[in-house]
């Protein structure tokens, strides 16, 4: 094939496809009229001999040939906009919204120091704070939110990632609990608990204190000793934990870095756990779409000078 008779502005068409398999909103996220967009897929099916998208029950799907594409196409386009648009910066005057997917934990320990430093920097700029509950993959994959924070088990290939810090774990009890002077496997174990985690994407589902494999990295290192402890109590939020925890009988088990945030507080003490629980990484993931941009480049280093200044 000859490639200066192939018009590149196709690849533009099949990569926005490819992300929105509907031929109407593929159209409107590039501006042009969905005939256009009609069209655009009609060359492309002559091009590769392949329809790419079918119809399904379900929608628009692609084929294997698409999803064998995917890939090598964002590449391309990847390569092509750095060539044309060179970083220039990003303006610290301008009046972007990021928005950031965060879990309560990093909402709690890392977001507050990132505003501020934001505020001193570029004081138009506005974050936009989402739970994991508001957001998918696919908003991420997509740019519609900016970056995701947080503890990830897997994520997609596509995404970009780094390991913002890495923590351990604390209990943190009421000063006069009991136990807090004899604070042993056996008397943690005897206990009353309260569980708290949100990680990954998506609305969230009921607990079941039985499903030690939902239960996270607490109760499964637990799992792991043959041992098990008494939940008294599911949240999602840290700051909720940390209120319940001011109960004379009650332990939160939860990251180092959020229990220091009560260090201060005469009610509450803060113990490490009578047993191993593995470390763990806070991570930031973000869609290939943004990698290369100004504003989204500025924001990531932002992010890692912040984390880095904690870490000192």
């Amino acid at each position: 094939m000859d490639i200066s008779r192939v018009d590149l502005n196709l690849l533009i068409h099949l990569d926005v496809l490819l992300r929105e398999l509907n031929v109407t909103k593929a159209a409107s996220h590039l501006g042009i009229t969905q005939p256009a967009m009609s069209n655009g897929l009609k060359r492309l099916r002559l091009l590769f001999k392949d329809p790419l998208l079918v119809r399904t029950s379900e929608g628009m799907a692609p084929t294997e040939l698409a999803l064998e594409l995917k890939p090598a196409v964002r590449e391309i386009l990847f390569n092509i906009e750095k060539v044309v648009q060179p970083d220039r910066g990003f303006d610290l005057d301008s009046g972007r919204v990021f928005r950031i997917m965060a879990s309560d934990y990093a909402e709690s320990t890392l977001i507050p120091d990132v505003l501020s430093a934001v505020r001193q920097r570029a004081p138009n700029v506005t974050l936009d704070i989402l739970t994991p509950s508001d957001v998918s993959f696919e908003d991420v994959e997509q740019g519609r939110v900016d970056m995701a924070i947080n503890r990830f088990e897997t994520l997609p290939q596509s995404f970009h990632q780094k390991t913002i810090w890495n923590d351990t774990f604390s209990c943190l009890m009421n000063v006069d609990n009991e136990i807090a002077n004899n604070f042993t496997l056996d008397n943690y174990l005897a206990a009353s608990h309260i569980w708290v985690s949100k990680t990954g994407f998506g609305v969230g589902v009921g607990m079941n204190p039985k499903d030690v494999q939902r239960l996270g990295w607490v109760d499964e290192a637990l799992n792991e000793i043959g041992a098990k402890r008494k939940i008294s109590v599911f949240t999602r939020h840290y700051q909720v934990a940390m209120l319940l925890a001011q109960q004379h009988d009650l332990i939160a088990t939860l990251p180092s870095r959020a229990a220091r945030l009560k260090s201060e507080s005469p009610k509450l003490v803060s113990k490490e756990p009578p047993f191993a629980i593995p470390a763990f990484d806070l991570k930031m993931a973000w869609s290939p779409l943004l990698h290369h941009n100004a504003g989204h480049k500025w924001l990531r280093r932002l992010i890692v000078d912040v984390a880095d200044q904690t870490l000192g």
